[in-house]
């Protein structure tokens, strides 16, 4: 995306209009990622399976069946919402090459994609659980299981794009090196974490160091980068109205 270096231009207008518009979108995008992400991952999901235990799932699930479906909803939401969130980066971010901008969004999309397809294994797992047919309480929770691996390929996805916007945000100046200091490592401990999950055997072992390494890095990177995506949106917003010199991707 070209920014001109005449401020009367019709072009410059437009590009400072649609950045504004691509930062608001991805910010407003990211604070519902966290509203519903928590609500549909730690409330219902964490709350509602038992990974130990398919008969107590399968009980909790028939009983909160009006909950699990407002969940499995919110999945599909962070799903789409995430299309929205990788548009609007790539948008913000494109003056500094287009090239860069185009593959940290793709590797956004690659994740939602995975995303989409657990949501599938989610609500199969749900039809078995619910179903007056005796599937078996075993196969349901074979079901969330496939949600989660799906997800964790996924995220290995988020990781790497994480990785990627931070060193887009370094190398292009357009939002403070911080902000994309904060994202690299981020995104390194969701690699770290999902690479773990699936290569160690006994995951368990390290499980709560690494879980607490990516809560506390993504809580702080994301939150960070939220704050500024905000400021980025205003209509006084310097970040859309300087004239970047555009880095060759």
């Amino acid at each position: 995306m070209a920014v001109t270096t005449d401020p009367g231009s019709t072009d410059t207008v437009l590009t400072d209009t649609t950045r504004r518009t691509a930062a608001r979108v991805a910010a407003v995008g990211y604070i519902a990622l966290f509203v519903l992400g928590i609500f549909a991952n730690f409330i219902v999901k964490q709350g509602l399976i038992d990974p130990t235990d398919p008969t107590a799932t399968v009980a909790a699930i028939r009983d909160q069946e009006p909950l699990f479906r407002i969940g499995m909803a919110a999945f599909v939401a962070i799903f789409l919402i995430d299309v929205a969130v990788a548009w609007g980066l790539y948008v913000l971010f494109a003056p500094a090459g287009r090239a860069r901008s185009l593959l940290v969004a793709w590797f956004r999309l690659a994740y939602t994609v995975f995303l989409g397809v657990g949501a599938v294994f989610l609500y199969i797992g749900q039809e078995i659980a619910t179903s007056p047919v005796a599937l078996g309480a075993d196969v349901a929770l074979l079901m969330f299981a496939a949600f989660d691996f799906a997800w964790l390929v996924g995220l290995i996805a988020f990781g790497v794009h994480l990785i990627l916007l931070g060193r887009l945000v370094i190398v292009s100046r357009i939002a403070p090196r911080l902000v994309g200091t904060l994202l690299l490592v981020a995104g390194s401990a969701y690699a770290l974490d999902t690479l773990a999950h699936i290569m160690l055997v006994d995951y368990a072992a390290v499980a709560d160091l690494l879980l607490a390494l990516v809560a506390t890095t993504a809580i702080v990177a994301e939150l960070v980068f939220t704050v500024w995506l905000v400021r980025a949106g205003r209509r006084s917003s310097a970040v859309t109205r300087d004239d970047l010199a555009p880095v060759a991707p």
